[in-house]
């Protein structure tokens, strides 16, 4: 069985990568993060300036992290062990013992509730905050955080603009979602796609960030230059014909031609200490994902998403803990390493309280094991966690009942989810933004409710 696949028999999607003109079609626009509260900004909750969702594909098991029921029969319990955490009383998986320690740090939401137990209706859901419809694709939240952030950045001439991406993806985005919706294209994230035998040394480097043979820098600006013109004559022509620039164009001009951004994605300049305590997460690389996180959010990129893969456990759920016997790669212990490294690092840094950690995927794992030692999809209940931006630390919210089955107290819908998420990035909930078309619709749904208790 070939973990890294989901039951839907997708795996990861490769997309358009960076470097020469192959940059082109990603849809990048010239959005950066802007460090002052703004128009649409809640200044009396907001301290995220920065996000990272580690997103764990294919449905991650409640029962199997953050939610273990160890009282229970066998078939519910299953074959993994609880362990004890900083916060006395609290209890998480046997594998995540590091994280454990940093407990007090945490916030876990139990009650996490959805009736979408399909992968890609589910991933749109989470992603979201909206239930997924024909009729409408909603942008998630590294697009609508972009978007809205562009559209309050005032005349700083003479300012040096960042040439990194303001939504970029390690390694790269879900295929379940475009990922600007209804939003611009050029709020699409940037997906980065390291190269795994590199990655492997330590040194995660993006493909074909620098130039192809052949098209140098006198090229590109040359191309650069008539595009410009053509937005010039397009503008004489009409005044009010919107503007054709090529932003994607000027993105993969501005990394090419950046040599601080490239070196944003250069994780040898990280010590050998800092990559080991990381880890690498064998072939997935969240180790190396999540580092290359820090580096991004520490250089000004507003929202980074990390994408985990092989979440899917239908059969042997007991391969989470491990592939083969000692295996320290297998995706617990990776996922244990990597996310108590990253809220550690950032806390060292004095990062943490700007820096908004969310660790979800789009729907839990029954509650009893199936014949095949596996779990199957289970949307009722599940959990998420989140770590600094202004969250609260050491506390677990709402609960699910004695078979981890339903909300037992204190539901929460990943509608409600957005509209936290949001306000704690300074975004307000009920903020309008508007389709191509001009149809007004709120950033998160009409009664989605923040979840105020995760507030310091």
């Amino acid at each position: 069985m070939d973990i890294t696949k989901r039951c839907d028999g997708i795996s990861r999607r490769n997309f358009l990568r960076v470097g020469g003109l192959t940059a082109l079609g990603l849809g990048l626009g010239n959005f950066f993060l802007i460090q002052r509260a703004n128009a649409n900004t809640n200044p009396l909750t907001a301290k995220a300036k920065s996000c990272i969702l580690i997103w764990l594909d294919g449905g991650p098991s409640h029962l199997e992290t953050f939610d273990p029921k160890p009282d229970t029969p066998q078939e519910v319990r299953g074959p993994l062990n609880t362990i004890s955490t900083n916060i006395t009383g609290v209890r998480i998986s046997e594998c995540l013992d590091q994280t454990a320690q940093t407990m007090d740090k945490i916030a876990i939401i139990r009650s996490m509730t959805s009736p979408l137990g399909e992968h890609s209706l589910g991933t749109q859901y989470l992603m979201t905050g909206y239930k997924p419809t024909p009729a409408l694709e909603y942008p998630t939240y590294g697009a609508t955080v972009t978007y809205v952030r562009s559209q309050n950045i005032k005349d700083s001439s003479g300012e040096s603009l960042s040439a990194l991406p303001p939504n970029i993806a390690v390694p790269n985005f879900t295929g379940e979602v475009s990922g600007n919706g209804y939003l611009p294209i050029s709020t699409t994230p940037f997906s980065v796609v390291g190269n795994s035998e590199k990655e492997k040394r330590g040194q995660f480097k993006v493909r074909d960030l620098d130039f192809y043979q052949g098209l140098d820098i006198d090229r590109l600006s040359r191309r650069r230059q008539f595009v410009n013109a053509l937005n010039e004559f397009s503008s004489a022509k009409d005044a009010d014909t919107e503007s054709v620039a090529d932003p994607e164009l000027e993105r993969a001009y501005n990394l090419i031609t950046s040599p601080e951004a490239k070196g944003a994605f250069n994780l040898s300049d990280e010590h050998r200490d800092v990559r080991n305590r990381y880890g690498s997460g064998g072939v997935n690389g969240i180790g190396h994902s999540c580092l290359l996180a820090r580096r991004l959010v520490e250089r000004g990129v507003p929202f980074v998403t990390v994408n985990h893969t092989g979440w899917d456990t239908h059969q042997n759920i007991f391969q989470l803990k491990e592939r083969y016997p000692t295996d320290r790669n297998a995706h617990l212990p990776s996922l244990d390493r990597a996310l108590s490294a990253l809220i550690q690092d950032l806390s060292d840094r004095r990062m943490l309280d700007e820096t908004l950690v969310i660790v979800m995927g789009e729907f839990g794992r029954t509650p009893k094991i199936n014949s095949q030692g596996g779990r199957d999809h289970w949307p009722n209940v599940f959990s998420v966690m989140l770590a600094g931006g202004g969250v609260q630390g050491g506390q677990i919210i709402g609960s699910s009942d004695t078979l981890g089955e339903f909300p037992k107290e204190r539901p929460v819908t990943p509608s409600d989810l957005s509209a936290t998420i949001y306000t704690l990035l300074g975004i307000d909930p009920s903020l309008e933004l508007h389709t191509s078309d001009g149809r007004p619709v709120r950033v998160a749904p009409d009664g989605a409710k923040v979840v105020t208790e995760l507030f310091v």
